[in-house]
């Protein structure tokens, strides 16, 4: 009996590219307006109609970490200050903290939604507090109308962190019109949409995003879209700010204009995917993500499980055996108080994130991405059932 062919290795995520997109792209270079111009611009105002408040500026960055790092410098943040941050995140959200000087004060997760516990929150306010900076994990929305309250009870500046959360909803509202300071989205690779890299600040503040266009260019005071395509002589600028060099190209948004428009099918098929697993994984030794509330709409940016204390092997087994049956996983994640700089900085121990902690043990992401194809999928189903069941 012949043996049975091996089938391709089935990776944690990869982008679904379409024809539209290569050919804007394509567009894009035949132009030869190829860093940040008319496409990038045309990228803003999408997103800005997709979210559908006339009132929100969009400003296109390079990278979600870029757009975070421009909220907090646009609020003032700086030397003396704290920002009050979940430890369950990736090292970004707390990172452009410190590039300001200013000081990150972690806090413990909620350990039914794996989100920042909102009560440690309000512990964690000192009189050094300027932010909060709320995470969107996995693609569930955070209790923002709580955030928002602790916030003008303190006469604190919110900044979301939503590189997970596009389309996520909260009571019916998209993630990013709700009442913060600003709003940041990803668009990394792996993200529920892609311009390979990229990210977008939101604000509803004029001064905030005024601010955050000068910096995004090396603090110049013309924007070098302006300064290249005028019809008269526009050859003087000024640098009013040492700013950074955060612009998003236009190679890039001519990605984003296509995934932008097929991002409530991409929700959709995450959803699609993510209720398959629910229904395949319920009867065994696992703790499944939370849905979102009825009515709202999770973005399924993850599907992270978490190994129940019966199951019969750890979590480090659970993704040796998956990545034996030629599947991909990831671990979302290893929390910030066990990182070398974050633990030496702040003398930070696994005891004072019980909730984090037991969550980093357990957890294991599993692939969801629309590129999935349905026998994927119940290859997915397929290996975890033949390890736990």
């Amino acid at each position: 009996m012949s043996a049975q062919p091996l089938l391709p290795f089935l990776p944690f995520a990869l982008p679904d590219m379409g024809d539209d997109e290569i050919a804007e792209v394509v567009d894009t270079l035949k132009s030869g307006w190829i860093t940040t111009g008319p496409k990038a611009k045309r990228f803003e105002q999408a997103f800005a109609d997709f979210l559908g408040d006339p009132q929100i500026e969009c400003i296109a960055v390079n990278s979600a970490t870029a757009g975070l790092h421009l909220a907090l410098e646009a609020i003032g943040l700086g030397p003396g200050d704290e920002v009050i941050t979940t430890t369950h995140t990736f090292t970004a959200t707390a990172e452009v903290v410190r590039y300001l000087g200013a000081d990150v004060k972690l806090v413990d997760i909620d350990p039914a939604t794996l989100n920042i516990d909102i009560a440690a929150i309000e512990a964690a306010i000192t009189p050094k507090t300027r932010a909060i900076l709320p995470v969107h994990y996995a693609g569930l929305a955070v209790d923002m109308l709580a955030i928002l309250d602790i916030a003008r009870r303190h006469g604190l500046r919110v900044v979301e962190d939503a590189a997970h959360a596009l389309p996520t909803t909260l009571e019916k509202e998209l993630i990013g019109t709700l009442g913060s300071d600003a709003t940041v989205f990803s668009f990394y690779a792996n993200k529920t949409m892609t311009t390979g890299e990229g990210g977008m600040l939101v604000t509803r503040n004029p001064e905030l995003a005024k601010r955050a266009r000068v910096m995004r260019l090396h603090g110049m005071s013309r924007d070098a879209f302006d300064r290249f395509t005028a019809k008269v002589p526009s050859w003087y600028y000024e640098i009013v700010a040492p700013g950074f060099k955060y612009n998003l190209t236009d190679i890039a948004a001519a990605l984003g204009l296509h995934q932008l428009k097929r991002l409530p099918a991409f929700q959709a098929r995450r959803e699609q995917i993510a209720d398959r697993f629910n229904e395949a994984f319920a009867d065994l030794p696992l703790i499944l993500p939370p849905d979102a509330p009825e009515g709202d709409t999770h973005a399924w940016h993850l599907y992270a499980v978490r190994l129940s204390d019966d199951a019969p092997i750890t979590r480090d087994a659970f993704i040796e055996g998956m990545y034996a049956a030629g599947i991909g996983c990831s671990v979302h994640y290893v929390p910030l108080h066990l990182h070398p700089y974050w633990r030496d900085r702040y003398a930070l121990t696994p005891e004072q994130f019980p909730q984090s902690q037991k969550a980093f043990e357990r957890t294991v992401s599993l692939p969801l991405y629309t590129a999935m194809s349905d026998a994927d999928v119940e290859r997915v189903v397929a290996a975890v059932r033949g390890l736990l069941a």
